[in-house]
């Protein structure tokens, strides 16, 4: 009898130090900023795209004129706060046509890049 009462005495400490146990944050793919999208405009070449928000984490190998952003934060220390950003960006011969996704675009995005 004592060896049970032991037991779960134990058992329930245990549990309740479950809270001390360290659980990284996963940031997974692209970071963006807001700042970085509203530097985008059409007609801006695949170079020019790629040096502002950098290389796309998701290629695809069937269409290289679409590029899609995606990033993933998982906290580790409270699992409502889980993040999910994607965007999405499309070229026509090398040259940026179209946007979109979890950002708004910046108020020059349709004003065409000047060469």
């Amino acid at each position: 009898m004592l060896f049970r009462v032991l037991a779960v005495v134990l058992a329930l400490s245990i549990t309740g130090c479950s809270s001390w146990i360290f659980r990284i944050d996963i940031p997974q793919g692209n970071y963006l900023e807001q700042k970085d999208i509203d530097k985008l405009q059409i007609a801006m070449t695949k170079e020019q795209v790629k040096f502002i928000l950098g290389s796309s984490v998701v290629l695809d190998a069937f269409d290289e004129d679409t590029w899609y952003y995606v990033y993933r934060f998982r906290s580790g220390r409270d699992e409502s706060f889980n993040l999910k950003k994607n965007f999405t960006i499309k070229f026509v011969e090398d040259k940026l046509v179209s946007a979109e996704g979890d950002f708004t675009l910046g108020e020059n995005f349709n004003t065409p890049m000047e060469n």
